[in-house]
């Protein structure tokens, strides 16, 4: 295979990232904090975990989990926590322990709670007090032998946190009623006195270190068997590429994505932990004004996002206040960055955004752009070290320079498969260890990858291929659009026909206007025939839009065009 993308990364990128350094995430823990001990790990609501705090209380974890609970190696525990100091202590007891870590999205409802334990087998689960109500409804239809209950101001020390904790519960009211029998406080777990013995676990590169389930756009999630040798593969292939920029140890970085997903996980947490950084936790990005006064009180060197987020950071009059001074990168990814939003970004902060590309079966990225000459190209960048990307034609043959076809990836973070469905598996995972991701590009001669779109939201309109998200690209250069997402519908004449789903900037913006929009820039066939303008639209946790979700309410709206 012809690497030609190699000439174009970075000063000093090698072909190969060394994945190697470590035989296990725990290897990796126990070094990494006796290195950086007393530095700070984490900032989460004015308080501050150290690597030595971290270690202390995630062995207390740990023990409880293998002495007292008896779990053994590989059994799954479930983490259904958002940004707190509790997660990175929840997430490496779970691991120090030899156990296999299940993220678990807190605004579940009980039956997508039911259907990741069931699947998963996890028996254990760690739970964010709010969450317990769903949980309990959920544990009538599966049995969870063990639960750990926390709460908001576990992590904040005793004044603080028994005042947020009586705040929260008795003059905001946000926790539900519940009642679990048997739930056991986290509190006394991991602050417990007493001397614990950290478990010795045989694990290796090769065993499971999480069940990380994808986010479901197409259908039921499932579970990426990931192992220890995954995980830390793109957290030090990442290492090495963002060297590129002279990466500090010690670095602050924000994390206002959600610790269940992979990108805030993998590619932000284990990355940076290793070099010793320091992580901002948000526990609820939603809240613009909190999230924008903690930027304010640090000096962050590098910002994650999806696209959603930096748009709505540019638009908040807050975002001006922050001090950019010492922040080396914005990285977006999660979903295709609209240039309009990169702009929006750039015009307000000076900040260029670097869109990079990956998914859960791959613990994260596999392409990035480099920081030189050709972040401005627009696409989502190279294959990064240690990985090879290939663009088929639907017949398996290899799809000619700029000619759309489906990615597939192979290299040291491409997971072991899906949990419990060999079928699934051997679907997306070839006999070469090649994964077909199921999303569509175009690879330049130089080897640079532009997205196109995913297959399954291919629309055929009158014999053509139209791909939704190039007219989602056009409509965002409306000022009066704030977001857009085009669906297919069936029609009678055409086979399918266009919808666009717009959520107004422009109160007064009309259906008339965005068609217009649309011509100026589309061949007639990949013009909306309709808009449909709505307050919302549906997302996942991560800010990618649910195209079947979206057109199943076009569908349920109703439309002239449908057959």
């Amino acid at each position: 295979m012809s690497k030609a993308w190699l000439a174009h990364y970075d000063p000093g990128v090698p072909e190969q990232a060394d994945v190697a350094q470590f035989t296990s995430l725990d290897q990796m823990f126990e070094a990494t904090v006796a290195r950086f001990r007393n530095r700070r790990a984490f900032s989460s609501m004015g308080r501050e975990l150290t690597y030595g705090g971290l270690d202390k209380a995630s062995a207390r974890l740990a023990h409880y989990l293998r002495e007292v609970l008896m779990l053994r190696t590989g059994d799954r525990v479930a983490i259904m926590l958002p940004n707190l100091l509790q997660y990175p202590i929840a997430f490496f007891g779970v691991v120090r322990a030899g156990l296999v870590v299940v993220n678990v999205n807190p605004l579940y409802t009980a039956p997508e709670l039911v259907h990741q334990l069931r699947d998963s087998g996890a028996k254990t689960i760690i739970v964010l007090e709010q969450f317990c109500a769903t949980l309990q409804k959920a544990l009538r239809h599966v049995e969870i032998p063990n639960v750990i209950v926390t709460r908001l101001g576990d992590g904040l020390g005793r004044a603080k946190g028994m005042l947020t904790n009586f705040v929260v519960r008795r003059v905001q009211n946000l926790i539900p009623a519940w009642h679990i029998d048997g739930a056991q406080q986290w509190r006394r777990i991991v602050s417990a006195r007493a001397a614990v013995r950290v478990p010795q676990v045989e694990v290796g590169r090769d065993d499971a270190a999480l069940l990380q389930y994808t986010g479901g756009t197409t259908g039921l999630a499932k579970g990426a068997i990931l192992t220890h040798g995954n995980v830390l593969a793109n957290a030090l292939i990442l290492g090495t590429w963002f060297a590129a920029i002279g990466t500090e140890r010690g670095e602050t970085y924000l994390v206002a994505l959600p610790l269940y997903h992979a990108l805030a996980l993998i590619c932000q947490v284990i990355h940076r932990f290793i070099l010793g950084g320091c992580g901002v936790l948000i526990a609820n990005p939603r809240d613009l004004d909190g999230l924008v006064a903690e930027m304010q009180r640090h000096r962050l060197r590098s910002i994650a996002g999806v696209p959603s987020l930096y748009q709505a950071l540019s638009q908040h009059p807050g975002i001006r206040k922050v001090d950019f001074s010492a922040t080396a990168v914005c990285c977006s990814g999660g979903a295709p960055l609209p240039p309009a939003i990169a702009e929006a970004w750039r015009a307000t902060t000076g900040l260029s955004i670097i869109d990079g590309y990956g998914l859960t079966e791959v613990a994260g990225v596999a392409a990035m752009n480099p920081f030189g000459q050709h972040v401005s190209r627009g696409g989502i960048g190279f294959p990064v070290c240690s990985t090879e990307i290939e663009i088929r034609r639907d017949d398996g043959s290899l799809a000619m320079p700029e000619e759309p076809g489906e990615i597939h990836i192979r290299g040291p973070q491409v997971m072991r498969g899906y949990y419990n469905q060999p079928e699934e598996t051997a679907r997306v995972l070839d006999s070469r260890g090649f994964l077909a991701t199921g999303d569509i590009a175009a690879m330049s001669a130089d080897g640079y990858l532009t997205l196109v779109d995913r297959k399954k939201d291919m629309a055929i309109v009158s014999g053509f291929n139209v791909y939704p998200r190039e007219v989602d690209d056009v409509l965002m250069r409306h000022p009066g659009i704030r977001e857009a997402a085009a669906v297919a519908v069936p029609d009678a004449r055409s086979g399918e026909a266009i919808v666009a789903c717009v959520v107004r900037g422009d109160p007064k913006l009309t259906e008339a206007a965005v068609i217009a929009h649309a011509r100026t820039s589309l061949t007639a066939y990949k013009v909306p025939h309709r808009v449909i303008f709505l307050d919302t639209l549906p997302k996942t946790p991560v800010g990618k839009v649910l195209r079947r979700a979206l057109r199943e309410r076009v569908l349920e709206l109703g439309s002239p065009l449908q057959a």
